[in-house]
């Protein structure tokens, strides 16, 4: 079977989260259009904060949504891709400092 769970269209599973716990899903979407409005933190940077954060939870669905919505606050092409490497490097960050964990056992065997 090649069908893949991440498909533009695939997406549209949550309806059925939405049928089963309709109030819980109308206060995920109300708290996520609150938190994405402009605050301390313009939409723009909310938007390519998301972009990385995307990457490093590695939602399909959060990239697209959250890269498209990035470009319409305003962001250049070369914003997204620095937000890409903010994410590469946090992502290569954690297992760089939990290096020390191991090579502290190297000396405590």
């Amino acid at each position: 079977m090649s069908e893949s769970f991440y498909t533009p269209e695939g997406i549209k599973g949550l309806r059925k989260l939405r049928d089963l716990r309709p109030n819980l899903f109308k206060a995920f979407q109300e708290f996520d259009a609150k938190v994405f409005e402009d605050g301390a933190i313009n939409v723009k940077t909310k938007e390519l904060i998301a972009v990385a954060a995307a990457h490093i939870t590695q939602c399909p669905y959060c990239i697209d949504t959250h890269v498209k919505r990035a470009k319409a606050a305003g962001a250049t092409d070369e914003e997204v891709a620095e937000s890409v490497f903010v994410a590469m490097a946090l992502g290569a960050g954690g297992p760089f400092a939990h290096g020390s964990i191991a090579m502290h056992a190297l000396e405590h065997k």
